[in-house]
């Protein structure tokens, strides 16, 4: 972030002090459900192991951020396991982070299923798996992504 992109320190204050006068929460109540694969290095082990879908081999790291991008919990897995085995952890951190706060995560389609959705609701997390359009050309931006 540049100086410049940032509005005037008063009008910031007044904002905020308005917020919290209306009682707005602190902490979030949307999360993003994301990952990617690393690739492997010597020191990896037992970690490093093949993704099929990315067609790399290392280990998975399941992201779990707020709307603003910071993050709320993380898991690292070999890349060869399941992502939506992931979202019950994923779940559990981000309730324990936000204090039961979270209400809502938007995910990616490897998070998808009936066993996923009932882990999340476990948690208190209603999950919403945001699918691609598969007729696209270039960069499209995801709704709520």
């Amino acid at each position: 972030m540049v100086l410049g992109d940032l509005p005037p320190w008063g009008m910031v204050y007044r904002q905020t002090r308005r917020w919290l006068a209306e009682g707005r929460a602190a902490q979030p109540s949307t999360a993003i459900f994301d990952n990617r694969t690393l690739q492997s290095g010597p020191g990896s082990g037992e970690r490093a192991s093949y993704d099929g879908a990315k067609r790399h081999e290392g280990s998975k790291v399941h992201l779990a951020v707020d709307t603003l991008g910071h993050p709320l919990a993380l898991h690292v897995t070999p890349a060869n396991e399941q992502d939506r085995a992931q979202v019950a952890g994923l779940a559990r951190g981000v309730q324990e982070v936000t204090g039961q706060n979270d209400e809502l995560a938007y995910a990616v389609a490897g998070y998808s299923g009936e066993q996923a959705q009932q882990e999340a609701r476990a948690q208190g997390v209603q999950l919403e798996v945001v699918k691609p359009s598969w007729a696209r050309n270039g960069f499209v931006l995801l709704p709520r992504r």
